[in-house]
């Protein structure tokens, strides 16, 4: 899933800054992942998950993807943003930023188990935004949850598949795709 805006990455790091509150931070589903909801109302991100149905369809495409070349590659289904731009599909401003936020020792311990270094102290790292119309979390789709359960050094958190949470998953994305 890519983000998409209109404001560049240090203005927005700014904003998201500005709108930080601890206490408005809600649980994710680790003790190391937060989810902070802003509104959107600075920039011209749209919605990036679309409900699948007879007209956008020929659109849905798949294959095994990996974030970098240590992860191991997963299959993925989604929607070609460029192929969505050239379509008559209109996507809607998105209302609200779900800011995925991870905690800086989970972050640096991801980081050294792919081989990379960490260059910051904060307590809390942007690892995701999911533009969307809701300001509470949405069902993370059931293929990020098995990535998760990998261990990290296969690019995933290392916290157990949860059935009911999957299945949860399922229901929700069984007829929707992320705009990729």
């Amino acid at each position: 899933m890519i983000f998409r805006s209109d404001v560049s990455i240090s203005e927005f790091t700014r904003i998201a800054n500005s709108q930080y509150d601890p206490e408005a931070l809600k649980d994710g589903y680790a003790p190391f992942c937060k989810h902070l909801f802003i509104p959107n109302n600075f920039t011209n991100a749209r919605v990036n998950c679309l409900l699948i149905n007879e007209e956008n369809k020929k659109l849905l495409c798949s294959e095994y993807a990996a974030r970098n070349d240590k992860e191991l590659p997963v299959l993925t289904r989604y929607f070609s943003a460029p192929e969505i731009e050239k379509s008559d599909i209109q996507l809607p401003v998105a209302k609200y930023l779900d800011l995925i936020l991870y905690s800086r020792e989970q972050i640096n311990k991801e980081n050294a188990a792919m081989g990379k270094n960490s260059n910051s102290d904060a307590p809390w790292g942007i690892i995701s935004i999911k533009a969307q119309d809701v300001n509470f979390e949405l069902p993370m789709q059931p293929i990020t949850m098995m990535r998760n359960a990998l261990g990290v050094e296969e690019g995933g958190s290392g916290i157990p598949l949860d059935r009911n949470q999957y299945m949860k998953a399922y229901e929700y994305w069984k007829d929707k795709a992320v705009i990729s």
